[in-house]
């Protein structure tokens, strides 16, 4: 492609929203907070639809406040909030939060709980985020879903936006469960205490609409990644869809 010739604004971002990928469904989440902020109205709409929904949090998030006794405190927290989701289980990994690490172990790991759930939608954090253990999570995800290709075991496997926009070319349509999302962030009291998470998740859900229909009002971003994508490695991938701008 020539500098002149720039792929137009279709191949780029959505100009409608999806419906919901195929159940039952399996969110990894860095924190107990991250399936909140990143997916809470999808989560809750998955819900709505029938959907079975499985929540992973993979570390104990005991660096992400100053909260007395914040361990106990955000497991209590992501309790409350998958229930308000209706997430149908709860897993709490208690990796070291930003000490999370790649490992074959880890890896396996993963792939045996998407495998014993018979997941059929994976999601992990988008590769654009800031944050080690978010990009840590999507590497892990990421090999443990090709780790299950080997095996002839297939996934649609979905990463999603926590803290900052990430590629994204699934836009889901959450006007109608914002309030809800609003009501469950605010059971991270712990975390809403350090900064304003609430009000900054609600504006990149705003600013995800800017190509939809204006009577949606909020909407949350994933990319959906092709068999061909996950065959190659998640860097190559990111790298290649990045191209697609310039």
């Amino acid at each position: 492609m020539s500098k002149t010739e720039l792929n137009p604004e279709h191949r780029l971002i959505p100009f409608e929203t999806s419906e919901l990928p195929a159940g039952p469904w399996l969110v990894f989440a860095p924190h107990a907070d991250d399936e909140t902020y990143g997916m809470a109205g999808s989560l809750l709409k998955a819900s709505e639809a029938g959907i079975a929904t499985h929540l992973v949090v993979m570390t104990d998030g005991a660096l992400g406040g100053s909260a007395a006794d914040l361990v106990d405190t955000r497991q209590q927290e992501v309790q409350a909030a998958a229930k308000l989701l209706g997430i149908t289980s709860l897993d709490s990994w208690q990796e070291p939060d930003r000490g999370l690490v790649y490992s074959e172990a880890s890896v396996s790991k993963i792939a045996q709980k998407i495998n014993s759930l018979g997941a059929a939608s994976v999601f992990f954090p988008g590769p654009l985020e800031l944050h080690p253990d978010h990009r840590v999570t999507a590497l892990l995800v990421w090999a443990a879903i090709q780790q299950l290709s080997k095996e002839s075991l297939s996934v649609n496997a979905y990463s999603y936006e926590i803290g900052v926009q990430n590629l994204v070319n699934v836009l889901i349509d959450i006007t109608e469960q914002r309030p809800r999302k609003e009501q469950a962030m605010t059971i991270y009291a712990s975390q809403n205490d350090e900064n304003n998470y609430e009000e900054l998740v609600l504006s990149l859900d705003k600013g995800r609409t800017f190509t939809l229909p204006a009577n949606v009002s909020h909407a949350e971003g994933f990319y959906r990644y092709s068999e061909e994508q996950l065959a190659t490695s998640l860097r190559a991938v990111t790298h290649e869809i990045i191209e697609l701008y310039f």
